[in-house]
């Protein structure tokens, strides 16, 4: 799978995308990363990326002709003019497992990371075909929800992970968080390992990792579990 992100800030992804299973993942070959600074699409020797917005709103926003310009050479990059573009954004739909399930089974992604108050509209409405947001606050910039887009994704990616059991037991996978974890030593200040996770009984443990996670769920976060529910229905 590929990545081309488009960005005015590209050395903010080095260290995240060189380390973990990012890193792993790249290094293997399961997934290529390009990241495109838009500055490189301008005419100007200040290499002016941003303007006052008509209608006399405070701040400034990312001028159409250098997105457009980067959006349309990634796409002849990858020779695929039907690649998805997303855009990162406030405004976008809620970053769920599901969503994140659905993009993995693409091929790859063009990701828009705005700055400032946002990108000119009629980027959005001729090229962008997704718009997501990784929650309801706001950020300086795309480049961050970008990043957790990647190693969402990435994670579900056949070779990347490991085991593959493991993406399959994170939180949200089958729509509730996961159960309590454990590791050594058995007993950590008279703490001890719940009994069940040591008797071996597979079907016993599964079972108890199973109520867990439903009690986990419905003290924190009850509205998976209603929908989950209507989704079962």
């Amino acid at each position: 799978m590929f990545f081309d992100i488009l960005t005015l800030f590209p050395q903010m992804f080095q260290g995240v995308f060189s380390e973990s299973i990012v890193g792993r993942a790249v290094e293997k070959g399961l997934i290529d990363i390009h990241l495109q600074d838009i500055r490189d699409y301008t005419s100007d020797r200040h290499r002016t990326v941003d303007d006052y917005p008509y209608g006399g709103d405070p701040g400034m926003l990312m001028m159409p002709g250098p997105v457009s310009q980067a959006i349309s050479d990634a796409k002849r990059r990858r020779d695929d003019p039907a690649t998805k573009v997303i855009f990162l954004t406030p405004q976008g739909k809620p970053l769920t497992q599901e969503l994140v399930k659905s993009l993995a089974e693409d091929p790859g992604h063009i990701l828009l990371c705005g700055r400032y108050k946002g990108i000119d509209q009629r980027i959005r409405d001729k090229f962008v075909d997704i718009e997501i947001s990784v929650g309801d606050y706001v950020l300086s910039g795309g480049e961050i929800p970008a990043m957790v887009l990647v190693d969402s994704i990435a994670r579900l990616l056949p070779g990347v992970l490991g085991n593959r059991d493991s993406a399959e037991k994170d939180s949200f996978f089958d729509g509730l968080l996961s159960p309590p974890q454990y590791t050594r030593p058995e007993v950590f200040e008279n703490m001890r390992v719940p009994e069940v996770l040591l008797s071996g009984h597979h079907e016993r443990i599964r079972q108890w990792q199973k109520e867990q996670a439903r009690r986990i769920t419905l003290e924190r976060r009850p509205d998976l579990l209603e929908k989950k529910s209507r989704n079962t229905d």
